[in-house]
Order: C-alpha cells, then structure tokens, then sequence
C-alpha cells in the first residue's frame, strides 16, 4: 500500500521538478554557458530533488498531520488555557524548525546568521500559532485580525530597516510550507472538534493565514537590533567539478552536515511526540508504529532535499541568473521567470487540490480549470514582477501594499470561507521550487547588477504568496454574482466536524 503511496508522491515530485529541469538545461544547451560539471551536478540535484520531495511528503502525511490532530484534539481537552497557549507556542516553534523552505532560505540570506533567523521565524510562528488557537476558542473573527494585524505590519515595514523587509516577506511566505501546512491545520481542526456550535468547522480554517504573518513581524523586529551589513556578499558555495569522482564526492562530502542539521531540526517535535504519548495519548502499537515510520520517511526525504538542492539545485539557478546578466540576456529574466513560474504553479499537486476544493464549494459555478489558469497567471505575473525588481531596484512595499490593499478590500465582498481559504493558500503558491530555484536565480542576476540583493533579490517568495489571496477571492466574488443570478443559490457543501480541508493533500 505505502509503495502505490511513494510511487504517486513521486510521480507528483517529478512533475513539479522536471519541467523546471527541462527549462534549465534547453537554456544552458542553447544560450548560455555553464560549466560541464554545474550542469551535471545540477541533473543529479535535480534526481535528489525528486526523490526527497517523494519521500518526505508520505512521511509528512504518515506523521506530521496526524501528531497535529492528535494533539491538537488531546490538549483541548485539559480545558486549561495556559496549557492550550503553551503547547501551542512550543509546537509551532518545534515544526516550523524542520520546514524545509526556511532552511533553503536561511541558507541564502547572506547578512544574517542562518540559526539566528531560523529560531526568528520560528519563535513568530509560534507565537501567532497562540493566537490562533485563542481565536478557534473565543470564536474570534479571522478577518478582523487579519485586518488588525496587516495594519501593523505594514506600519512597521514604513519604519523598518529597507535592508530586511524583503527577507521578513519572504520569511512569511516559505513558513507555509510542506512540513508546516498540514501540522497546523491538523492542530486546529484537532482544537475546533471540541466545539459544537456551527461556526466551529470555518474557524478552524485561517490558521496558516495568521502564522504567516509571524515571521515577518518577527523578522523586522530582528531588523531592528540585530547588527549586520544588508550590503553583505551572497555566500553561495558554486561548486566547480572537473571529473565525476569530484562531483560525487561533493554530494557525499555534505550528507553528514545534513544528516546533523536535519535530525536536530526534527528532534524537538519527535521528543515533544513521544512524551505526550507517555503521558497523555498512550496509542497502540500499530498507529505509534506509523507515525514512527513516517518520521523516517519524512528525515531521510528532508536530508536528500537538502542535499539535493544546495549542493547542485540552486547553485546552477544563481550561475544561470548571472550569466544572463553577463551575457546581455537580461531582458530573457522576465520572461524566462514567467515561464517558469507557470509550470512550477501548475505541476504543484496542491494546487490541484485547491482548485478542486473551490470547485466542490462553489458546486460547480467556478471550475477546477478556471481556478487553474487563473493562478497559473497570478504566480507567472508574480515571478515577472519579481524580476523586473531585481532589473529596477523598486522597493518591495510598492507591489506589496496594494496588493494586500485589494486582497483585505474583498474580504468584505466575499464568502468568509473564501477569505480563509485564500489567506491560508499563500502557501501553495510558493512551494518548495520558488525557493530553491528562482530565489537563487534573482540572486544571481542581482549580484551581475551590482544590487543589492538584501533589498531587490529577495521578496519573489512574498509576491508568489500574495497573489492567491487575491486570485482565490476573486473567484469568490465570481461565485456569489453567478449565485445572485440564479433564484437560489447553490448550497455550500457541509465538512465533517474532523475533516480537515488540505491544500497540501495531506503532505
């Protein structure tokens, strides 16, 4: 059973990694020069990428979503609120650690020490992880937080250091990630299942939508009293290989830092997993023994993820970035970002399931295929926009403040389900491969500019992970005129009290 399971979250890897490689090695064939060795190192991080990604998502699926509505479900239960807010915090604090997009990303920022920012973001997460189960508790209205609390972020962006918003952004962005997502809506479904009034099932949906924006409060804090230079230089490590022998040796070389960062980024939640089943959850054997595996399946993917993409993924997208640059081929960024960001948007297996949801909601009236093409050309319009940044220099806030202007302006004209969906949907849109590939590629052609890439390279993950907000919502308003039109409007389709909406299938 868990081989059919593999072979399809394999199958689903592939679709999103491979067009990203085809596109890349058409260009390096035709256009632009890299180094023999890059490019194989490149192919082989790509195979890495593919089979990580397989690996850890079943794993995430056997044990991640299911520790979240087990103790999500078990803590409630105590009736204590102190206990609830505490678990709360050290949970979101434990998962977000492991979340492969923030290690990519801490990796890549040059001007901050990558533990430093890692326990940041996390220490954000769960902080607003608290927040989010006061308001599943007190049935506290999610648009009004929101509304709240993008107030302040955007007050504090005006007077934050220009050096960090682009990182804190982005930092909002990669936490809503494969290891990240089903967690805490498992977590929060786990806490609603206990109330039995009405609104219990919406209230658990906005979760990820108010941990996003931890992180980015966190980081422009960190802004503030952390001392750097946001002039830093990028510290890739561009690996030259002159024979197979070396090129296999660098691969081999990084497994044990990996092997090291991972089992310490998965150790607290595991601990965490095994004292709550000593002391509260006590589940058999066989359940136990799942979630186990599925904590090894999910280490093993998370090491060759890493490896797959520091070592050989995103070295050759910031090579890529540069030798545009410095081969006049600047104007083929946009473009060549658009591209990419199309297929990387409609291979995502999420999306799928997105698009399905919205289609289930709206009993037909929006298709699976029209949400499809239209978040197809959100995420492409968001990469270009991303690139034209890094060839101009325009400051973040001036693509960031009316987008999220409009996305909080229709959560006034549409369903609230929508409102909820869409805010905890950003992290679909930047999944794993904007990360690792795209942010290395803006990087690059950023640095071949001579910018700065603290202000102008980062911020692509942010713009990806804005534009379902409003996409999502606008198919919302869609829906309610279609249902206007009608003499009575479909029924919106009732969720069982423990089910829980996955836009990450369950990763």
């Amino acid at each position: 059973m868990q081989y059919r399971v593999l072979a399809e979250k394999l199958k689903e890897a592939a679709a999103s990694v491979l067009p990203v490689t085809a596109i890349v090695a058409v260009l390096c064939l035709a256009l632009v020069r890299v180094d023999v060795g890059l490019m194989l190192s490149f192919l082989l991080g790509s195979g890495l990428l593919i089979v990580g990604m397989g690996l850890f998502t079943l794993g995430a699926e056997l044990s991640m979503s299911r520790i979240g509505n087990l103790i999500g479900a078990k803590m409630t239960k105590s009736q204590k609120l102190w206990f609830v807010l505490g678990v709360s915090f050290l949970l979101g604090v434990a998962i977000t650690m492991a979340e492969p997009d923030l290690q990519v990303l801490a990796t890549n920022v040059p001007a901050i020490d990558k533990t430093v920012l890692v326990v940041t973001v996390s220490v954000g997460v769960g902080f607003f992880l608290m927040l989010c189960m006061a308001r599943i508790l007190f049935s506290i209205s999610l648009r009004l937080l929101l509304i709240i609390f993008y107030t302040i972020v955007f007050i504090g962006a005006f007077l934050s250091d220009a050096g960090f918003l682009s990182v804190a952004f982005d930092s909002g962005g990669v936490t809503t990630g494969p290891m990240t997502v089903p967690f805490i809506m498992a977590l929060g479904v786990g806490v609603a299942s206990i109330r039995s009034d009405e609104n219990a099932k919406a209230d658990s949906f906005g979760l990820v939508a108010l941990c996003s924006i931890g992180p980015v409060l966190a980081v422009m804090l960190l802004g503030a009293i952390y001392p750097t230079d946001t002039q830093a230089d990028v510290s890739m490590i561009i690996g030259g290989f002159e024979t197979s022998v070396d090129l296999g040796f660098a691969y081999l070389h990084s497994l044990p830092d990996y092997l090291l960062e991972v089992a310490m980024a998965l150790l607290p939640i595991f601990v965490f997993f095994l004292l709550f089943q000593v002391f509260s959850l006590h589940l058999r054997k066989l359940p136990l023994m799942r979630i186990i595996l599925g904590v090894g399946y999910t280490f093993l993917g998370l090491v060759l993820f890493l490896t797959g993409v520091n070592v050989g993924f995103s070295p050759l997208g910031y090579v890529l970035g540069s030798e545009l640059v410095s081969s006049g081929l600047s104007v083929l960024l946009i473009p060549l970002a658009m591209l990419m960001g199309w297929f990387i948007i409609d291979a995502e297996p999420a999306v799928h399931i997105l698009n399905k949801q919205v289609e289930e909601l709206t009993s037909g009236a929006i298709s699976a295929k029209a949400m499809g093409l239209s978040l197809s050309v959100a995420v492409a319009l968001a990469n270009g926009l991303a690139m034209v940044r890094v060839l101009t220099g325009l400051p973040i806030l001036y693509f960031l403040v009316p987008g999220y202007a409009v996305a909080l302006g229709l959560s006034f004209f549409v369903p609230r389900t929508f409102t909820a969906i869409a805010f905890d949907s950003g992290g679909v849109a930047s999944g794993p491969l904007t990360a690792t590939f795209m942010l290395p590629l803006a990087m690059g052609a950023c640095t071949a500019l001579d910018g700065n890439v603290m202000t102008d390279a980062f911020g692509i993950v942010a713009l990806v992970a804005m534009m379902p907000l409003i996409t999502v919502q606008v198919m919302g308003g869609i829906y309610v005129l279609k249902s206007k039109q009608k003499t009575q409007a479909p029924a919106m389709p009732s969720f069982g009290e423990n089910e829980i909406i996955e836009l990450w299938e369950a990763v």
